[in-house]
């Protein structure tokens, strides 16, 4: 319970860039720089800070990618589906230079 706790603040940025950012694509310019660059900044940032608090966890990392895939059938369509893993790799990547900060 604990430490769901305290993944539950960082899932919900990681929430709110998912579901509320793609309300803001008026074009596919924004749609772009959403896709491949906000998002996964927000995903690289959330993440790294996560691991400076609470070292690595693979079920943070795995939570991740599952928020996201509602939003390929939401949002986007099925050529997004590789977005999961990308932002998979991106957020295992902060997360671990994060871990290796807090050491």
């Amino acid at each position: 319970m604990k430490k769901t706790r305290e993944m539950s603040v960082y899932l919900i940025v990681i929430t709110l860039a998912f579901y509320v950012l793609p309300a803001f694509i008026n074009d596919t310019g924004t749609g772009i720089f959403f896709l491949l660059i906000l998002t996964p900044c927000i995903c690289f940032l959330t993440s790294l800070i996560y691991g400076i608090r609470h070292s690595f966890n693979l079920i943070f990392l795995l939570l991740i990618m599952a928020l996201f895939i509602p939003t390929i059938f939401i949002f986007y369509n099925e050529s997004a589906a590789v977005y999961v893993l990308i932002y998979g790799i991106i957020a295992t990547i902060g997360n671990f230079l994060g871990s290796l900060l807090k050491k």
